[in-house]
C-alpha cells in the first residue's frame, strides 16, 4: 500500500472554482475567465487550479457542463416525439446562459486541446447510445430508413443548434424545434 504526500484535496476548492466560472461567463463571458480571475473568486491559488485542471478550457467545460446531458432524455414514443425530445434537450443544454457564453471560447480551443475535444463529445455519450438504440428500433418498424445512423442525426442536431446558438441566439423556440423535428422526420422516411 502506497503513501501519500501532502494535503488531501479540499472539494470546497473545486466547487469555489467551478461556481467562480459559471459566475464569470455570466457576467462577461468567454474572455471574463482568466486563471487569476477564477482563483481570485474561488479564494484560491492558480497553482490550486492547476493541480485539479491541465488548463482554463478544461476548467470552464466542467463548469458550464457538469454532467451527462442524456439524463432526462425518454424516448419510446413515436420517432418525432422522441426527436423533438432530441432536439429540445440538446438546445436547453447549449442555451443555457452559462454554456452559451462559454460555447464560443470552447470550440475555439478544441483544436490546441484535443483531450478537451474528447470530453465535450463524451456529453453526449448518452444520447448517442440511447438514440441508435432508438433508431435501430425505428428502422425495424419501417419507419426511418436502413440507411439512418444515430451518430448522423446527432451530428445534424448539434450542428443545427451550435450554429443556432452562434448566429441566432435566441431564435431557437419551441418553433424552431418543431421545423428542425420534421425536417429531421422527414429526412429519415424510408
Amino acid at each position: 500500500m502506497g503513501t501519500t504526500t501532502g494535503r488531501p484535496r479540499d472539494p470546497r476548492i473545486e466547487q469555489a472554482a467551478l461556481a467562480a466560472v459559471r459566475a464569470l461567463l455570466a457576467e462577461g463571458g468567454y474572455a471574463a475567465v482568466t486563471v487569476a480571475a477564477v482563483a481570485a473568486r474561488a479564494g484560491t491559488t492558480k497553482p490550486a487550479l492547476y493541480r485539479r485542471w491541465p488548463a482554463l478550457p478544461h476548467l470552464v467545460h466542467e463548469a458550464a457542463f457538469p454532467g451527462e446531458l442524456a439524463a432526462e432524455l425518454h424516448l419510446g414514443d413515436d420517432l418525432a416525439t422522441d426527436l423533438a425530445g432530441v432536439v429540445r434537450g440538446t438546445r436547453d443544454a447549449l442555451c443555457d446562459p452559462v454554456a452559451a457564453a462559454a460555447l464560443p471560447g470552447l470550440l475555439a480551443e478544441v483544436q490546441t486541446w484535443p483531450d478537451l475535444h474528447a470530453a465535450m463529445i463524451q456529453r453526449f455519450a448518452g444520447v448517442f447510445r440511447r438514440l441508435d438504440e432508438r433508431l435501430r428500433a425505428a428502422v425495424e418498424a419501417g419507419e426511418a430508413h436502413r440507411d439512418a445512423r444515430a451518430d448522423d442525426l446527432l451530428r445534424l442536431i448539434i450542428g443545427a443548434v451550435i450554429s443556432g446558438v452562434l448566429l441566432t441566439p435566441g431564435q431557437l423556440d419551441d418553433a424552431w424545434v418543431e421545423r428542425l423535428t420534421a425536417t429531421l422526420v422527414r429526412s429519415l422516411r424510408p
